[in-house]
This record gives structure tokens, sequence and C-alpha cells, in this order.
């Protein structure tokens, strides 16, 4: 990887691209910090001490991470990547539900376009709700439940809906940015933006684990690396279907008679249903901060704030764990149309070797694919609960870059910028087969 990078720097316009890249995320960085107008920034340095002093579990702790600590400054990108994350995943499923954007899919690159437009205006839409919603936790003092100081200058309607236009105007702003890097710059931008947020978070929170034990901080190294090697190992496995394809004549030309496979990862559903269970997850935990506090007991808030508010919770690992499982196979079957691959072969002239073209292949296919899911839905649940309760015993808190979700995003997209900048490389510096 490192001699990648150093041939990359070498290499005059993939160095303006890497300095482009780098450049994109330092600015995103500023803007990250960057306080709100109509926010209070010293309260909200005092309320954050508070917080990391008393590190508890909140109902918007996904978000938290994909802002790289951002949401809790209530700075300009408050909402990071994630209003974006969370309008791709609709319009993905919605693919599958909607004729009309199915139908957009299979157009190539006009239908992607439309597709990704869709994506913008829904993304804008969520920024309105969320950057509302957030403005209303910190203005009901519920944002810092630890902090009685007010972290909004005022509680005025035109303060207030200022926060929620410039939240959600850095919302497109950050969508412009990887749109930047995606066209100008190395690899998936809203991937690297996402890279950047998440290992915002991992040099204090080393820092604070060092200063509580060295010893600790030691044993947090050695098992985050050991997790590190687990997940890229996994990461890259994949089960490779043989396929022939036959020679047939095209007028003048033969055509056919290649061999080639059809790659399919352990991982087949990425960090999705990762993110998907997460975000169900912290439905009981919204729950219980709208309810919790009435004066009337409620036995079903009682019995979600006992079992589903701390993550080393036995019934919340289990329900997590379970959650991860469903989505992981519910994601694998809306992605991958093993009967549309097998049509796909027949049509071209492809075979798998010993299996029948058509129905058989996609029962093969299909096979196939449950097998490899059983594989990896565990390692999914398994990556994720792990960190949760051994990182808690020394005190780590929630965002801690060794967590299952930081883990398989660093991962995932290190190795995919690592390849695409390897690709590169070998279009500039490729001298064929004649020398």
């Amino acid at each position: 990887m490192l001699t990648a990078i150093t041939r990359a720097f070498r290499t005059p316009d993939l160095r303006k691209k890497l300095l482009f890249t780098l450049g994109i995320i330092v600015l995103f960085r500023l803007g990250s910090v960057l306080p709100t107008p109509g926010v209070n920034s010293e309260n909200v340095a005092k309320a954050l001490e508070q917080a990391q002093a008393g590190e508890s579990n909140n109902i918007y702790g996904m978000v938290q991470l994909f802002s790289g600590g951002a949401l809790l400054r209530l700075s300009v990108f408050a909402l990071g990547i994630m209003p974006y994350i969370t309008a791709s995943i609709i319009l993905q499923l919605l693919v599958v539900v909607i004729p009309r954007l199915e139908a957009l899919k299979k157009e190539g690159q006009a239908g992607t376009a439309k597709i990704t437009q869709y994506t913008r205006y829904l993304t804008i839409g969520l920024a309105v709700l969320q950057s509302t919603a957030f403005v209303a936790l910190a203005r009901s003092g519920q944002l810092f439940p630890n902090s009685n100081l007010p972290v909004l200058l005022s509680n005025d309607v035109f303060p207030l809906v200022t926060m929620v236009i410039t939240m959600t105007a850095g919302t497109a702003v950050i969508m412009w940015l990887g749109e930047l890097i995606t066209d100008r710059g190395i690899g998936n931008g809203m991937s690297v933006l996402i890279f950047a947020q998440v290992i915002a978070v991992f040099p204090a929170e080393l820092i604070n684990i060092y200063r509580l034990s060295p010893f600790k901080f030691a044993v947090v190294m050695i098992t985050g690396i050991a997790m590190i090697a687990f997940v890229v190992f996994i990461e890259q496995a994949q089960r490779r279907v043989p396929v022939q394809y036959a020679k047939r004549m095209v007028g003048r030309r033969m055509y056919g008679g290649t061999s080639t496979y059809i790659p399919l990862k352990v991982n087949q559903a990425g960090i999705i249903p990762v993110i998907f269970a997460s975000s169900l997850m912290y439905l009981p935990q919204l729950a219980v901060t709208m309810w919790g506090n009435s004066e009337k007991p409620n036995v079903v808030v009682e019995w979600l704030a006992q079992n589903l508010m701390q993550g080393d919770h036995p019934v919340y690992a289990s329900v997590y764990f379970l959650l991860i499982i469903f989505f992981t196979y519910f994601y694998v079957s809306i992605t991958f149309n093993p009967t549309e691959v097998a049509d796909n072969m027949k049509k071209y002239g492809g075979f798998i070797p010993g299996i029948r073209p058509g129905r058989p292949t996609a029962e093969y296919l299909g096979f196939v694919l449950n097998r490899l899911t059983a594989t990896g839905a565990p390692y999914l649940g398994f990556i994720s609960l792990i960190p949760v309760v051994a990182l808690g015993a020394v005190g780590a808190s929630a965002n801690f870059p060794f967590g299952g979700t930081s883990i398989l995003i660093m991962v995932g997209v290190g190795l995919d910028t690592v390849k695409q900048i390897e690709s590169q490389l070998q279009q500039r510096n490729y001298e064929g087969f004649l020398r």
C-alpha cells in the first residue's frame, strides 16, 4: 500500500489528484469545527467536557460517529454524511419496490444520473428533518443531559430557523465536496469523506485510553490490530464461480470461447446491515428519552430502559445480532438477483461448467450465495458486538474507532482507495508485451 502511494506521488497527474483530495478533506474538517450561527461555543465546549467525563449511550451515536464529533459541537457540518447515507439506502430499497425506479436503473448512465438526482433531493429533505430535531434537542436541553448550560444564544424562531438552514446547507456542501473528489480526486468522494470523519475521533480516543491506563492502551492496540487483520482477510475473501463462454460466429468473426468467473464475496452486503440494525436499536433509546421522564410509569418504557439501553446487556446484544443477520440476508437478496445473472449468462452464451443454463444456474448461484451469507452474516454480528463488550470494559466510548462499524468503514474504504490508485498506476505505467 505504501509503495503504491509513493509511486502515485511520483506521477504528476496522480499527485495533483491526491493533493486535491487532501485539500478537500482539510476543508471538510474545517467546516466540522466551524460553529453554526446562534451557538454558544463556550458553553458547548464545557458541556462536551462534562459529557466526556460521564460517558453514556445516546440516541444519536451513529450520526455522531459519521459526523466525526461535529454533531455535539453544533457546527456547520454537524449532520456529516449521515443524511446522504440514509437517502442512498432508501433509494436502493425503493428501486426494488417501485417499477419506475427499477426501469431507470436499467437505462444505464442516464437512469443512474436520474436516481442520483433523486438521492440529492431526499438528502436535503432528511437534512431538514434531522437538523430541526437536533436544534429542538439543543433548545430543550436534552442534547447534553448532564449539563444545565444553555448552548444556544437565543431561543427565538428566527435564530433557530437560521441554524436549521445553515446545517442543511452544510449537508449540501458536503455532497458537492464528495462529488468533487469523485470527479477530480482519488476514490469515491462520499466514501473518502466518511473515512475522514470516522478516523477524526481516533487520536482523541487513543489519548483518553492511554491516560486511563497504559496497559489497557496496549491491550486495546493489540486487539484493534488483530481485528483489522481479521476484517481485511474476510473482506478480501470471495468465491469465484467459473463461467465458460461458448464460441459463436457473428458475421465473419468468432466471439466467445473465453473463461472468466463471477466473484461472490463472503461479505456481499458490506456495512449496510450494521447501519440498518444500529438505526433500529436507537429507536428504543429515543422512546425512553421522550417518554421515560413522564409522571405515569410505563411498563414498556421501563423494560426498554432496563434491557435495550446498554450495549453490553444480553438482551440488547441478542436483538442487535439477530437484526444484523436478518438485514444481511435481506440486503443480499435485493442487491444480487441469481435469476437475472443466469438469464444474462444464457443470453450471451455463458454457462457454469457442470451446470445447465437457465433455472439450474440460478438455483446453483442462489445456493452458493446462501452458503456464503451464512458465514458473512455472523461475521458482521461478531465484529459489531465484540468491540462493544470488550472495549466497554476499558472505558472506551461508544464512538471508539475500533468499534465494529468504524473498522468495517476504515478497512473497506482504505482497500477500495488503494485499489483505485493501483489501477490508475497500471494504466499510466503499463509497458505492454514488447519492450
